[in-house]
């Protein structure tokens, strides 16, 4: 038989989760952000699960190529833009939305002689100081993709570095009007966090604009201090397993590798079939919670490339073959990647290829 190992995705929590984000963007365009093959979820699964967005954002050319042939015939936008002028190319051929962050793609673009015309994004650099134009490079810019032959239409876009902190885009979406007055085009500034919590920011949304919900499309929360279901979010990938042995210590025994987990009194221990190698986070902590048989306990000793082990003294019907929940429905994700000094998208990026994927 397989290992054990297995990440089901949920395409009604997605749907549900898109919802939520449509709920709170009422006006404004929906792009449902899918990078990084929709956050570990997979695009062919993201096509069904965000069947109702406006539209699919990502960074990979290769990924936008495979929503088209997947039957995806809404608008894409591509994040990062241009790498090069074949890009611009291939954005007219496959009809992409293409970000302009600097003045080589804005020079790309200004290039392009084809028949069809682009719809373009111009980005400002409203404080996170990676991609875009300062306030005189974007109205520079602005003016002269306006007038270009290439341009179908052009909208301003931003992303804020700390929209998850209380207070934390009020100078960045200051910065970002102050540098866009007067320029016409639709705006686009929200991420999940500032479309949760920051209405001025979704405001600018709804008076024609977009917003680009990311994690919390797959139920993980952009903040710190707010967990996914307070959100009225729900999980969209389960990652299960089986214990495939169980082990009756003593006090003074330890567990694992470099013997970290030293029991204190007589318990039992499981075997669980995950580790490093599956995606599960090696640097959690001993002590991360775990559901057995749907029943809350903890990891013990140090997780290995395919294995990790759990307190089943609260679990006293564990044995070998039961189920075993490293996060999704019972564990959130977000328990997890705090125990590990991460963040959920990291794991859900993270998972690994050998892990058995279905879909429910």
């Amino acid at each position: 038989m397989s290992r054990p190992t297995l990440a089901t995705i949920r395409i009604d929590a997605m749907a549900h989760n898109l919802e939520r984000a449509r709920g709170l963007a009422a006006g404004s365009t929906v792009w449902a952000v899918v990078k990084a093959d929709a956050y570990g979820h997979g695009l062919a699964n993201a096509v069904k699960g965000f069947d109702r967005a406006d539209g699919l954002a990502l960074v990979e050319f290769e990924g936008a190529q495979r929503l088209r042939a997947l039957g995806w015939t809404r608008p894409i936008l591509m994040l990062e833009g241009a790498f090069d002028q074949g890009d611009v190319e291939l954005a007219a051929r496959l009809d992409l939305g293409l970000v302009v962050h600097c003045a080589e793609q804005r020079a790309w673009a200004e290039a392009f002689a084809g028949e069809r015309r682009l719809d373009l994004f111009l980005k400002f650099n409203s404080g996170m100081n990676r991609l875009g134009f300062d306030e005189t490079g974007l109205r520079a810019a602005h003016a002269s993709l306006r007038a270009a032959r290439a341009t179908r239409s052009l909208a301003l876009v931003t992303h804020f570095a700390n929209a998850d902190l209380s207070g934390g885009a009020d100078d960045a979406l200051e910065r970002f009007e102050r540098a866009g007055a007067g320029l016409q085009g639709a705006r686009s500034v929200c991420n999940s966090a500032a479309l949760i919590a920051i209405p001025a920011a979704r405001e600018l949304g709804a008076r024609g604009g977009s917003v680009r919900p990311g994690i919390m499309l797959y139920g993980a929360t952009p903040f710190a201090d707010r967990d996914a279901a307070s959100l009225g979010l729900r999980p969209a990938m389960v990652l299960e397993s089986r214990l495939i042995a169980v082990q009756q210590l003593q006090a003074g025994d330890a567990v694992g590798y470099g013997a970290t987990f030293v029991a204190g009194r007589s318990m039992r221990v499981g075997v669980v079939a995950c580790g490093y190698a599956d995606g599960y986070p090696r640097h959690a902590a001993s002590g991360a919670p775990i559901a057995v048989e749907g029943v809350r306990t903890r990891t013990v000793g140090r997780v290995a490339m395919d294995m990790l082990t759990v307190d089943l003294d609260p679990v006293a019907c564990a044995t070998v073959g039961s189920r075993v929940e490293l996060w999704g429905e019972t564990i959130p994700i977000d328990e997890i990647a705090g125990h590990a000094g991460t963040i959920g998208y990291e794991l859900m990026c993270a998972l690994a290829p050998r892990v058995a994927r279905a879909v429910r």
